[in-house]
């Protein structure tokens, strides 16, 4: 081979691998990205769940006009992103993906006492729900609520 062919390689496999670490750092910045996306999402969910602490608890309630019951208020609030859930807390614990307690993120929902109970996670240990009769959309802590069963996540 002569020197030439030589140097035409050695500068095709140079420029290979320059074009192959810009891409991967291209792709690492996607990610990123896409991740700070998905956080921006589940924060607006976050904040427009809040819009509704005070409205009243109505068993089988969907709305803010005439109240919620815990499922009724995630599915309210889902439903404005466009994500339809059951009107059952239960059937909403088999969409999206399981999440564990230490993994939990603001938009996660949370479910407690055998499935009969959900909730909006809003981050710091706290989250938003409808608890029963006589009380009112509201937040609560994690830690001070019994029977915790598990997390999905939608977004």
């Amino acid at each position: 081979m002569t020197t030439r062919i030589r140097f035409a390689l050695l500068s095709l496999v140079v420029l290979a691998c320059v074009f192959a670490r810009a891409t991967g750092a291209l792709a690492a910045h996607a990610r990123v990205s896409h991740a700070t996306a998905v956080a921006r999402e589940q924060a607006k969910v976050v904040r427009y769940a809040r819009h509704f602490l005070g409205v009243r608890y109505v068993y089988g309630g969907t709305s803010p006009r005439y109240g919620f019951d815990c499922s009724g208020f995630t599915r309210f609030v889902y439903a404005h992103f466009g994500i339809a859930l059951p009107h059952y807390s239960g059937a909403q614990f088999y969409r999206g993906r399981r999440v564990s307690r230490g993994g939990l993120r603001p938009g996660d929902l949370v479910f407690f006492n055998g499935l009969g109970h959900v909730g909006l996670y809003i981050g710091g240990g706290r989250f938003i729900h409808a608890p029963h009769t006589g009380t009112v959309v509201q937040v609560a802590s994690l830690s001070s609520h019994s029977g915790y069963v598990g997390a999905r996540r939608l977004i």
